[in-house]
């Protein structure tokens, strides 16, 4: 119904019992125009080829009910699969910086190798760059739009919407066809928070768009990170105000794993090894990460793929090891095994 957002739908909908009893208590002039409506957007989406995830199904992430208001269905084009996947947010200013360019590329870059879903927004300048160096590494991306899903924002990213759309997950929560509008975005920014276990900033002015993105995720007891950057650059000013007030400092890759691996959703998780555990005996994922190193040293995302591992197992296995005393990191994040 037009006038009637998500919020006020679950209203309706908590009040009734259901869509079906809440549409039903509508008078029937109201009933009519808002079943016409909505066959008018089912039309879209069947030309489209747009998925409808719905509030309550199967598809739909959980990680979207800690918000206080979660949408009641996500349009979507692409791999649904990838929300399923261990995933981070990174976000940042549009007008992008050459050190905060290369940052952006790098850890996405990384993470993605490292099987690591980067969720953004498509917005020109920090989030660009990271769901492009996601696709360019072979990993996934899910961009979260403040227009319909079918609607590129800006049209200076329409090759990168593409590719997404066919490589990757393109969502939204408003309607197909729906422009840009004021305060469109602010509210995409939340869903962006709630798809990811951790929400990193790389570059962001004092009144960024990524700093409400980080807010969010600090509402939901998300961990936050972000990326220093020079204390004269007006670009880097509210990241480094967020990791004065005591989020986690990123200087590479190593460092986004290993928050990644703090995240208090942890979907793909696994208990770490007992300190305890005798010196002597190894779990399967220690002796795969101690075979990949026995060749060379080797960044943790490559190591991610020698030893054919999900992140979150290597992690904890480089935990392990390194308290015994068997593998070490070095200054600039490279994984060696002591002998």
């Amino acid at each position: 119904m037009r006038g009637l957002g998500g919020v006020g739908a679950a209203r309706l909908i908590e009040r009734h019992g259901s869509a079906a009893a809440a549409l039903a208590s509508l008078a029937t002039a109201d009933r009519l125009a808002a079943v016409a409506r909505a066959r008018v957007v089912e039309a879209r989406c069947v030309a489209g080829g747009i998925s409808l995830v719905l509030a309550g199904s199967e598809r739909y992430p959980a990680s979207l009910g800690a918000l206080e208001d979660p949408p009641l269905v996500l349009f979507a084009i692409g791999d649904l699969a990838l929300l399923d996947a261990p995933a981070i947010a990174i976000v940042g200013t549009r007008a992008a910086t050459n050190y905060g360019i290369q940052a952006a590329e790098r850890l996405a870059r990384g993470v993605a190798r490292a099987g690591v879903v980067v969720v953004s927004g498509l917005a020109r300048g920090i989030d660009a760059v990271a769901h492009a160096a996601a696709l360019t590494s072979g990993g996934g991306t899910v961009a979260v739009l403040g227009t319909g899903v079918d609607v590129c924002y800006p049209r200076e990213n329409l090759g990168l919407y593409r590719t997404i759309c066919s490589r990757g997950l393109v969502v939204s929560e408003v309607i197909p066809g729906t422009r840009a509008l004021p305060g469109a975005f602010p509210r995409r920014n939340r869903i962006v928070a709630a798809l990811a276990d951790v929400t990193l900033v790389i570059e962001a002015g004092v009144k960024s768009g990524a700093l409400i993105t980080a807010q969010h995720a600090i509402a939901m007891s998300r961990p936050v990170a972000g990326v220093p950057g020079p204390i004269d650059v007006d670009a880097s000013a509210g990241s480094n105000q967020l990791l004065r007030d005591g989020a986690h400092v990123v200087t590479g890759v190593p460092d986004v794993l290993s928050v990644l691996d703090l995240t208090s959703r942890g979907r793909t998780r696994r208990a770490r090894p007992e300190a305890t555990e005798p010196a002597g005996e190894w779990t399967d994922a220690e002796t795969r990460v101690l075979d990949a190193l026995a060749r060379m040293p080797t960044r943790p995302d490559e190591l991610v793929a020698a030893a054919q591992l999900p992140v979150t197992d290597v992690v904890a296995a480089l935990t392990s090891l390194e308290l015994r005393g068997m593998v070490s990191v070095d200054a600039v994040g490279m994984v060696h095994r002591c002998e």
